[in-house]
């Protein structure tokens, strides 16, 4: 039994441990890193990543069916699915193998295996050549999540999948029935319904993307509809009928049930944390519904423990990790940190048309006590649009009447996901109205259409 001193143990390679290794490092503390998959993590393997670049790949196809409205020609238009899924592990794998350079670079030790943690600031790892002992007076723990299955609807690989299935699917489906409409389930939706498939998409809660402001969500859903997608919001999937060839999903909404026959399931229904055979019990470690409860530092409450990223909770996204991981860093290193304050951590949906937003929804403004004054701006104002033929979309921004403050901003349409961060960062400033009025944007851009949306909460809006 081999046992080595380090003065941080991160137990996760993915983008919050990772992240939080090599800030350590940075700062002159001797890092580990443990990992029992594959560096970069979830997000970087088998989520934000890959996803994306398949999500590319249908984009393009899209492009190409359209390229007539371009004075263009495209014919014979067709995709290989395999070559798509091929191009996407390729993405994944030169990432991966950039976060292994980069802790190389940084003299992060990293050992590949699975950890628990017998007693404080002692990490056992299970390695393909034993068991190797790590000391560390502080450990982050990054282990991330996984899919969420619910009883009746587990995912098998062949005729329900997993978001880790769809990324590498048998089959191209026909008839897709997806369930859930939060990020990862709209995504794997608008994918295939783009190639092709013929896709149903249920949600239990009374309307998708449960998460977004009510106002983009409706819109998002009238697009998705224009293209061909069926939803049903206000309905639970009880039961999954699986066979060689298909699947019967039986429907409840209102009392009433019904069937629906598809060949293929992904189910997106959400995730829950790794948290088991790490020995957080033992140690007294308060976890509430598979994640670790910390306080807004990521202190566990156990002395030199720390959680960082989707074991810690919501929000479940890799941009949070990262950002925990930097502070939990800095905090071990005993310099001053500011807390992450989630109101200002942008989300974003990469599905077509894009979804992104930040801060509060107008109806969680409202209810919070706050009254708004709300601009909006349409896509099919903005010259860049209009030339890139992607009219359909919307920005909205909500500010306080009496402060100014910006409480929240969400969009739909073309390279949202690119614009909120502008927003973003006036939240992080804690700007006002007045300030982003100021604010000279450059002619043509779709970033003109966030101007326009907050001179319409004042009444002055001039495109529009």
């Amino acid at each position: 039994m081999a046992e080595d001193g380090f003065d941080v143990v991160v137990v996760g390679g993915g983008p919050g441990g990772y992240v939080a290794a090599i800030r350590a490092a940075q700062l002159g503390l001797t890092v580990a890193v443990i990992e029992r998959e594959a560096l970069g993590g979830i997000c970087l393997n088998w989520g934000c990543i890959p996803t994306k670049a398949m999500l590319r790949s249908a984009e393009v196809f899209h492009l190409m069916h359209r390229a007539a409205e371009f004075g263009l020609r495209a014919e014979g238009v067709g995709y290989d699915l395999d070559a798509v899924v091929k191009r996407s592990r390729k993405v994944a794998g030169q990432l991966s193998g950039g976060v292994a350079h980069l802790l190389k670079k940084n003299k992060v030790t990293v050992v590949m295996g699975e950890a628990r943690l017998p007693a404080p600031g002692i990490v056992e790892v299970t390695t393909s050549k034993g068991t190797r002992t790590l000391r560390a007076p502080e450990v982050i723990l990054a282990t991330g999540a996984r899919a969420r299955d619910l009883p009746g609807l587990e995912a098998d690989g062949k005729r329900v999948w997993s978001y880790r299935h769809a990324l590498q699917p048998p089959h191209m489906p026909a008839r897709l029935l997806v369930i859930g409409s939060g990020a990862i389930g709209i995504e794997f939706a608008s994918f295939f319904n783009t190639l092709g498939a013929h896709t149903h998409v249920v949600e239990v809660m009374d309307r998708i993307l449960p998460a977004e402001d009510a106002e983009i969500a409706a819109f998002a859903r009238k697009q998705f509809e224009k293209q061909g997608m069926s939803i049903r919001a206000g309905t639970t999937v009880t039961r999954l009928d699986r066979t060689e060839t298909g699947v019967t999903a039986h429907l409840e909404a209102d009392g009433k049930t019904e069937t629906l026959e598809v060949d293929t399931v992904i189910s997106a229904v959400g995730i829950v944390g790794n948290v088991e055979g790490l020995g957080l019990e033992a140690l007294g470690v308060t976890i509430d519904r598979t994640h670790v409860v910390t306080d807004e530092y990521c202190r566990t409450g156990v002395k030199g423990l720390w959680a960082i990223g989707d074991i810690a909770g919501a929000p479940w996204l890799a941009h949070k990790a990262s950002h925990e991981g930097v502070m939990v860093a800095e905090m071990i290193a005993g310099q001053d940190v500011h807390p992450i304050k989630p109101g200002s951590i942008p989300g974003c949906t990469y599905c077509h048309p894009q979804i992104a937003s930040v801060g509060l929804t107008e109806d969680k403004a409202r209810a919070a006590g706050h009254e708004v004054k709300v601009g909006r701006f349409p896509f099919i104002g903005n010259g860049k649009a209009i030339a890139l033929g992607e009219s359909e979309g919307m920005v909205k921004t909500i500010f306080d009447a009496a402060s100014g403050e910006l409480l929240g901003a969400h969009m739909v349409g073309a390279e949202v996901t690119e614009l909120i961060q502008g927003y973003a960062v006036g939240r992080t400033l804690e700007t006002t109205e007045a300030e982003l009025i100021h604010t000279v944007f450059p002619h043509p851009t779709l970033s003109e259409m966030m101007h326009e949306s907050v001179l319409d909460a004042y009444g002055r809006a001039i495109h529009f």
